[in-house]
């Protein structure tokens, strides 16, 4: 569990015992249904992380929605999207192993973070890890519900692969673009979990990427 669910959810534990003190049972009961669901989104299970220092994992759980080639910022990358919905774990991690780069954030709308137009327009924190595997940049991408994005590093912080990152509340999007040369292992439709499940990795003879 992370600290900020306890910020929202022993609030509720409190009321709900309040509740059930002066006898209203149904009204105490909703208010620990709606504190045991709020606990449960900032839940934080441990992972095995894969040790293959070529491999790329997901940032985040849910979804894949999307798999695209574009241009980023004047180079080709390689963007995989991932949906996270209200019921999966909301805490990212790093998908390499290396040095936090830029950190950088953007106020935007917030439209339904399963749309494509939620990568460009919406609220987002976009960081890139340079390591190993290249340099890959991540978006956290806040959703309808979610309109409160954390990020626990700083440029320059050396980080793990799979190390938790920060979270996104109550649901929202991650985009991860990486090098066109990294051969993925995921399609749209799949389930992936952070820092356990792989996205793609680095052909052992490919060339450093710039």
């Amino acid at each position: 569990m992370v600290k900020e669910g306890y910020w929202y959810g022993l609030p509720l534990v409190l009321i709900a015992g309040g509740l059930f003190g002066f006898g209203l049972t149904i009204a105490g009961a909703l208010f620990l249904v709606a504190a045991a669901l709020v606990l449960n989104f900032f839940r934080d299970p441990e992972r095995t992380i894969p040790v293959d220092p070529n491999l790329i994992v997901s940032p985040a759980d849910g979804r894949v929605v999307e798999v695209v080639e574009e241009n980023l910022e004047g180079r080709a990358v390689r963007r995989v999207s991932i949906f996270m919905s209200p019921f999966d774990v909301h805490v990212n991690r790093s998908p390499i192993a290396g040095t936090i780069g830029s950190v950088v954030y953007r106020a935007g709308s917030f439209h339904m973070a399963s749309q494509a137009r939620a990568s460009v327009e919406n609220e987002q924190n976009i960081f890139t890890v340079r390591g190993g595997a290249g340099e890959i940049m991540v978006k956290q991408i806040a959703g309808v519900l979610a309109r409160r994005i954390v990020f626990w590093k700083k440029p320059g912080d050396e980080i793990g692969r799979g190390e938790r990152v920060g979270l996104i509340k109550f649901g929202s999007r991650v985009d991860v673009a990486m090098d066109p040369q990294v051969e993925l292992r995921v399609r749209v439709g799949d389930r992936v979990r952070a820092g356990t499940s792989v996205l793609g990795g680095i052909p052992a003879d490919a060339p450093p990427s710039a």
